[in-house]
C-alpha cells in the first residue's frame, strides 16, 4: 500500500466516533498520527481532485482474491472429512468435532481481523497479511500428506471395516492443528475486510456507485461458488482417487496466485484508512450511559440543546442517524450536563458524553443481535453437508458408470450449482418481476428472505432423515463386506438442493442485511457478524454430537452416531434438528415482527414508521 500511498494524497474526514475537528488534507506520508479513538476515512486523491472509486475494474483482484482463498480453505472443508476418516483413522464423532471446532474458530476470528482492520493498519494490509497466513497453513496441511512421519500408516479397507486402523500420534495431531491454526488466522483477515474492501471500491453518493453495491452483494457469493464447484470437483477427486499430495498442493499453488493477483490492483484500489476503534466508542456509550443512569431523560420541550448532536464532518460517507426512542436508557449518554463541553464545543471527557449518532450506532447493533441469533441453528442445518452427509455418502454406491466414482466430498457441489444457478436468476429476473407487486426495491425485504431460508433449512432436515431412513435399510437387508447400501448416492441430491436454497436465501440475506442496517463505519464488524453466526451454528453442531452421542450411547444401547453409520440412527439426529428449526423459526418470527429498520438520513425526535418484517410490505 506504500506504493500508492506516495503516488495519492489522501482527504481526511472524522466519523461519528471522533470528537475532535478534523484535520487538514495532507498527503498520506506526511500526515500526523492519529489518536486511536479518532475515526478517519481517507479515499484517495489526486492532483486533479478526487480519483474516481475502482468500481468494477478492481473487482477481478478482490473477487479472485477471495474466491482462491475460499478454494483453499473451503475446498479443504468439503473433503477433509474424508481426510480425518480415511487417512487420520479418526472416529466420526471425533472427526466431526474437530471439524465443528475448528470452523467454529476459524469463524470467530473475523471479529479480531475486524477490529486489527479498523483500529490499526486498514483492509488492504490486513487483506495482505491474511493471505499469507492462509498460505503457510496450506503448507503445512500438504506436508501432513506428504511426508510419513506427519501422518498414520496407511490401512487396508478391512482393517477400517473391523475399527483396526492405528490412529494418529499427539506429534502427528499437533502439526495437523497447526496447520489449521494458520488458516484460521489467515480467515480472520480476509473475511470481515473483502467485501468491505470491495463496496470502498464504489461511489455511494451516485446512482451508478449504488447499483453497482447492491449487485455486488449478490454477485459476490455467486461467483466463488461458481468456480469452487468447478474446482471442487477437480480437486476433491485428486484428492479422493489420486493423490492427497497433489489435492492439497493445487489449493496451495492456487492461494500463491491469489496473493499475486491481488497486489497486482495495487494501482487500482480505493484506499480506506482505519477508522479507529469501534470498540471503544461502543463501550464508550454504555459507560456514559452507565454514569448518567440517574440523570432524568429531557421531556418534549425540554430536547432542544440538551442532547450532545454535533453536525457530521462534511463529505462523510457515514449518513446520519434518526434520533429514536428505543433503549432510551442509552440516550442519557448523549444528554449534555453542567462542565461536560470544552470550550470549542467537544466533550470534555468522551467516557461522560457521547453524540447522538454515537448513540444511534450501538442501539443499530443491540436491535440486529436478537436477528443473528436466528440464524445460528439455520446454519447448524446447512452445515451438515460437510460432516454427516458425506458420512452418508461413503456407504452409497457413488458410481457413475463401471469405472468412475464421485467422491463424497464433491457433492457438496450439488448445494453450490443451486446457488449459482438460482442468485442470477433470483436477482435478474425474479427480483424485477416482484418489485412491480410489492413495489419494494429488493422485490421482499431482507429479513423475509432470511425467514424463507430458514423454512428450506427445516425442509433439509426432514428429507436427510428420509433418506438416511432408508439407506440405513437398504444397507442392513442388502449391504455387501465393505457396509455400502446398493443406493445411488443421487439420493443424497434433494437435501443438498434444498440446502443450497437454504444458503441462497438466508446466507445472502444475513451479508446483505448486516452490511446495510450497520452504518457505514461499521461495515467491517458487520461483515464479522456472519462469520460469527457460522462459529456459532460450529460450536452449536458440535455440542449436540457430542450431547446426543453420550446420552443415546447409554446402557449398552449404540448410540445415534456411532462409528459404524449403518448401526446408527443419524435419521433421528436429522429429525432433531429439523425440531430445533421449527422453533428458531418461531422465536425468528418473532424478532422479525419487531424489528426496526435503519431509516435515512436526518435527525428526528420521533420513532420512525418502518416496516413489520414478514407481517407487511410497505414503500
Amino acid at each position: 500500500m506504500s506504493t500508492v500511498d506516495a503516488k495519492h494524497q489522501a482527504s481526511p474526514l472524522t466519523s461519528s466516533w471522533s470528537s475532535s475537528p478534523p484535520p487538514k488534507s495532507k498527503p498520506l506520508d506526511n500526515e500526523p498520527e492519529k489518536s486511536k479513538h479518532d475515526a478517519v476515512v481517507s479515499l484517495d486523491v489526486s492532483d486533479e481532485g478526487p480519483r474516481k472509486p475502482g468500481g468494477w475494474n478492481s473487482m477481478v483482484y478482490i473477487l479472485g482474491n477471495e474466491t482462491f482463498e475460499r478454494l483453499a480453505t473451503f475446498g479443504l472443508l468439503a473433503n477433509f472429512m474424508v481426510y480425518l476418516l480415511n487417512e487420520f483413522h479418526l472416529d466420526q464423532v471425533y472427526a466431526t468435532n474437530v471439524l465443528n471446532i475448528w470452523s467454529g474458530t476459524t469463524n470467530f476470528a473475523p471479529l479480531v481481523g475486524a477490529f486489527i482492520s479498523d483500529a490499526c493498519v486498514g483492509r488492504f494490509r490486513t487483506i495482505a497479511f491474511a493471505s499469507f497466513a492462509s498460505l503457510l497453513g496450506m503448507v503445512t496441511l500438504t506436508l501432513t500428506s506428504w511426508i510419513p512421519q506427519l501422518h498414520p500408516p496407511s490401512c487396508t479397507e478391512e482393517q477400517q471395516q473391523n475399527d483396526q486402523c492405528t490412529g494418529p500420534t499427539s506429534a502427528q495431531m499437533g502439526i495437523l492443528l497447526l496447520g489449521l491454526g494458520f488458516l484460521t488466522i489467515g480467515t480472520g483477515g480476509i473475511r470481515p475486510c473483502s467485501i468491505p474492501f470491495g463496496v470502498d471500491q464504489f461511489d455511494p453518493t451516485t446512482e451508478q456507485g449504488r447499483r453497482g453495491i447492491n449487485s455486488f452483494y449478490n454477485w459476490y457469493y455467486t461467483s466463488f461458488t461458481l468456480v469452487l464447484m468447478v474446482a471442487l470437483t477437480l480437486v476433491v477427486y485428486i484428492q479422493d482417487s489420486v493423490s492427497w499430495v497433489l489435492g492439497f498442493g493445487i489449493p496451495t499453488l492456487l492461494m500463491v496466485g491469489s496473493i499475486i493477483l491481488f497486489f497486482l490492483g495495487t494501482r487500482v484500489y480505493v484506499y480506506v484508512k482505519p477508522e479507529g476503534s469501534i470498540f471503544s466508542g461502543i463501550a464508550r456509550v454504555f459507560v456514559a450511559a452507565y454514569k448518567k443512569r440517574r440523570v432524568k431523560i429531557p421531556v418534549e420541550g425540554e430536547k432542544e440543546g440538551a442532547y450532545y448532536d454535533p453536525p457530521l464532518t462534511k463529505g462523510s460517507i457515514v449518513a446520519k442517524l434518526p434520533f429514536t426512542k428505543r433503549f432510551r436508557w442509552l440516550n442519557k449518554a448523549a444528554v449534555i450536563l453542567e462542565g461536560e463541553k470544552d470550550a470549542n464545543g467537544c466533550p470534555s471527557n468522551q467516557w461522560r458524553l457521547c453524540s447522538i449518532q454515537q448513540v444511534e450506532e450501538v442501539k443499530c447493533l443491540l436491535k440486529i443481535i436478537p436477528v443473528w441469533a436466528s440464524g445460528i441453528i439455520c446454519f447448524t442445518a446447512i452445515s451438515q453437508q460437510g460432516t454427516f452427509t458425506v458420512s452418508q455418502a461413503l456407504k452409497m454406491d457413488r458410481h457413475l458408470g463401471p469405472k468412475f466414482q464421485i467422491p463424497a466430498g464433491s457433492l457438496i457441489v450439488i448445494s453450490m450449482l443451486t446457488v449459482g444457478i438460482w442468485v442470477p436468476f433470483y436477482d435478474r429476473i425474479l427480483v424485477p418481476a416482484l418489485q412491480k407487486i410489492t413495489k419494494h426495491e429488493g422485490g421482499i425485504t431482507l429479513l423475509q428472505r432470511m425467514g424463507i431460508g430458514i423454512v428450506f433449512s427445516i425442509l433439509s432436515m426432514v428429507v436427510s432423515g428420509l433418506v438416511e431412513r432408508e439407506r440405513r435399510a437398504s444397507a442392513i437387508l442388502q449391504a455387501g463386506p465393505d457396509g455400502i447400501a446398493p443406493m445411488s448416492v443421487m439420493w443424497l441430491a434433494p437435501q443438498l438442493i434444498l440446502m443450497g436454497f437454504a444458503e441462497a436465501f438466508n446466507i445472502i440475506g444475513q451479508i446483505e442485511f448486516y452490511n446495510k442496517q450497520f452504518p457505514e463505519n461499521m461495515r467491517s464488524i458487520a461483515n464479522s457478524l456472519f462469520f460469527c453466526t457460522i462459529a456459532g451454528a460450529s460450536y452449536l453442531s458440535s455440542l449436540v454430537v457430542v450431547i446426543v452421542h453420550d446420552v443415546t450411547g447409554k446402557a449398552g444401547r449404540s448410540a445415534w452416531l456411532t462409528k459404524n453409520i449403518n448401526q446408527g440412527k443419524v435419521d433421528y439426529y436429522y429429525y432433531l434438528l429439523a425440531g430445533m428449526g421449527v422453533l428458531n423459526l418461531i422465536y425468528f418470527l418473532f424478532c422479525a415482527r419487531r424489528y426496526r429498520y435503519k431509516s435515512g438520513h436526518g435527525v428526528t425526535e420521533e420513532e420512525p414508521h418502518l416496516d413489520l418484517e414478514l407481517n407487511q410490505l410497505k414503500h
